[in-house]
């Protein structure tokens, strides 16, 4: 892992070189964290009442663990995700970002996987709102992973043919799930088009979540996530472990910080850990 970061990080610094910051009607001076404001934050806001209004589901636990979703509890199998899910919103909180792209180079490296991980670990922080918002639409694997046979097409949503709501699911009192059953004919133009930006406005204007997570399409397969990726704040790339180049994570990394800041990169599948990167087998849960 250390040297495809370096690698990035050398090319990234060469580009930085010759490239400007990139601009985004976001861009605020970041709030510093003060006792006073952490206590401002606790205060009830009504987001709770608004968000019971959402169908509520309950995936099943073997369901979950089927498809690798471990962080729905505490305990050693979600570690890694918790550590992903602090560091994410250590920096999304310093910047003032709330919206945050996950995508991969290619498929099969375990992005909704990831997805829902990090989506479940911040969800047990119950004082924090989160939606997952499922944009890979060629292949559309959340349902299936979290055991949804509802009548959810969230693109239908995007397209403005139905109410956002209808296809939406809720999980516990604090986070939601954009999901899709089935593929969709055409998701660059949706996703490049005004109305689906303008429902996902909509929809994080009236919920507010603290943060909301898009699982986007693999970069290199099809121009779906570039279609998309400048109405995120930051984008998190998922590298697959013997699999993902160097030359297919610089040239990701370089098409992502073009349009959006990049948080880095997580390396998915690796076989081989150091005694160090398993360190949560060892330490004690209740």
């Amino acid at each position: 892992m250390e040297r495809i970061q370096s690698a990035i990080e050398k090319a990234r610094k060469s580009r930085a070189a010759n490239s400007h910051p990139r601009v985004t009607s976001k861009a605020e001076p970041a709030q510093v964290d003060t006792p006073m404001s952490r206590a401002a934050a606790r205060q009830p806001d009504g987001r709770k009442d608004i968000w019971k209004d959402v169908t509520l589901f309950e995936p099943r636990e073997t369901v979950l663990r089927s498809h690798r979703i471990l962080a729905f509890e505490p305990g050693p199998d979600a570690v890694p995700y918790d550590m992903i899910r602090t560091k994410l919103l250590h920096q999304m909180r310093a910047n003032k970002w709330s919206r945050v792209a996950i995508t991969s180079p290619t498929s099969g490296s375990g992005k909704t996987m990831t997805c829902a991980n990090v989506a479940f670990s911040i969800a047990r922080q119950t004082d924090m709102f989160v939606m997952l918002v499922e944009l890979d639409m060629r292949r559309p694997a959340l349902a299936k992973a979290l055991g949804l046979k509802d009548d959810c097409q969230f693109s239908r949503a995007l397209l403005g043919e139905d109410e956002p709501e209808k296809h939406l699911r809720r999980y516990g009192s604090n986070l939601i799930f954009a999901a899709n059953q089935n593929a969709e004919r055409h998701p660059a133009e949706l996703l490049q088009g005004v109305t689906a930006a303008e429902v996902l406005d909509e929809l994080e204007k009236k919920y507010r979540p603290d943060i909301m997570i898009f699982d986007t399409a693999p970069l290199l397969a099809n121009d779906d996530t570039i279609a998309f990726i400048d109405q995120v704040d930051c984008a998190l790339l998922i590298a697959e472990a013997e699999r993902s180049t160097i030359h297919e994570l610089d040239k990701c990394e370089q098409d992502l910080s073009a349009r959006t800041n990049v948080l880095g990169v997580m390396l998915n599948k690796c076989r081989y850990l150091s005694s160090h990167e398993d360190y949560g087998r060892d330490y004690g849960y209740l």
